[in-house]
């Protein structure tokens, strides 16, 4: 007997974890990272492989892609406010390492 899984079990998301930001259930994986290496141009059989997670397989990753599609504007935010942060971040180290 095949067992049904319900697409929308596969991605939670939880103050208590990653700030809050979805994840793929059962991995701490958010779906920013799964995206972000998405919009770099990997596939998502090429995503599993750098992941290598035991409890990660393409459903989940199609189903994190799914998320980002149904919820693009919030998720261009997140990433966008992560980039900004990492290049404050990069200019204090440059500036700190300066002196």
């Amino acid at each position: 007997m095949t067992t049904s899984i319900e697409i929308g079990t596969l991605i939670t998301h939880s103050d208590k974890i990653k700030n809050g930001k979805p994840i793929i259930t059962g991995t701490g994986v958010t779906v920013n990272r799964i995206v972000s290496w998405y919009k770099l141009g990997l596939t998502p059989e090429e995503i599993l492989n750098r992941i290598g997670h035991p409890r990660l397989d393409l459903a989940k990753i199609y189903a994190a892609l799914s998320y980002y599609h149904a919820n693009q504007e919030q998720i261009e935010t997140e990433l966008s406010a992560e980039l900004a942060e990492a290049e404050q971040f990069e200019q204090e180290w440059l500036q700190f390492n300066q002196q």
